[in-house]
């Protein structure tokens, strides 16, 4: 549902250097592109997060509970500043960050990130495989449709490993993709005005009625 919200782009927020002759159109295109989410971003997270919150009548759907989330209080919100983890063990910090990163190209980062946690839990060594096997061809290998950004040698060590996978395979991809973005990106969604207007309290009128 969420990526039906938003324009999927992929890109790396912090790229490595693969086609140094881009042009400047496609220079002016992106940014152009990047103007445009950054903009409205904050307008469609809100009114997405919004809808999911409202109360819904039971149902009988296993997926009911899903893509549920609850607006944080300021205090809650604040915390999210304290450390990364804070924020992504919020629901809604959680969409509302991967919502940023979209607005930054880099969403496949928190997406690479979010595989890995599901694939260590994996317990059969069959889907442990397949698993392993998919992520690969998504985040791994050259051009793969959300390639991360990691050096190659990680990249050539993932691909020895996942011929016998184990729940390890993309512990080290996983460290320095998360590392990427507690020091690049969080700080940034911290300044942004939609984290700023969670943290702000509501503004009690004491002006005196008029008679």
């Amino acid at each position: 549902m969420q990526s039906a919200m938003f324009l999927a782009v992929q890109h790396d927020c912090v790229p490595m250097d693969k086609s140094a002759g881009s042009g400047s159109k496609s220079e002016e295109k992106r940014e152009k592109m990047k103007r445009t989410l950054l903009k409205d971003w904050k307008t469609r997270l809100s009114y997405f997060l919004q809808n999911s919150s409202t109360p819904a009548k039971p149902k009988t759907s296993k997926k009911s509970k899903q893509q549920t989330f609850i607006k944080p209080s300021p205090e809650e919100a604040l915390l999210w500043s304290e450390a990364f983890d804070e924020l992504l063990a919020s629901k809604y910090g959680l969409a509302a960050f991967r919502a940023f990163l979209k607005s930054e190209f880099c969403e496949e980062n928190i997406e690479f990130w979010l595989a890995c946690e599901d694939f260590k839990k994996t317990k059969s060594p069959q889907k442990l495989s397949s698993k392993a096997r998919k992520i690969y061809t998504d985040f791994i290998e050259k051009e793969a449709p959300k390639e991360i950004n990691i050096d190659f040698q990680t990249k050539t060590l993932i691909a020895q490993n996942i011929q016998e996978a184990t729940s390890g395979c993309f512990t080290t991809a996983q460290k320095r993709v998360y590392s990427l973005m507690e020091n690049n990106s969080y700080p940034r969604f911290l300044e942004s005005e939609f984290y700023q207007d969670l943290c702000k309290k509501p503004q009690i009128n004491t002006e005196p009625h008029a008679t």
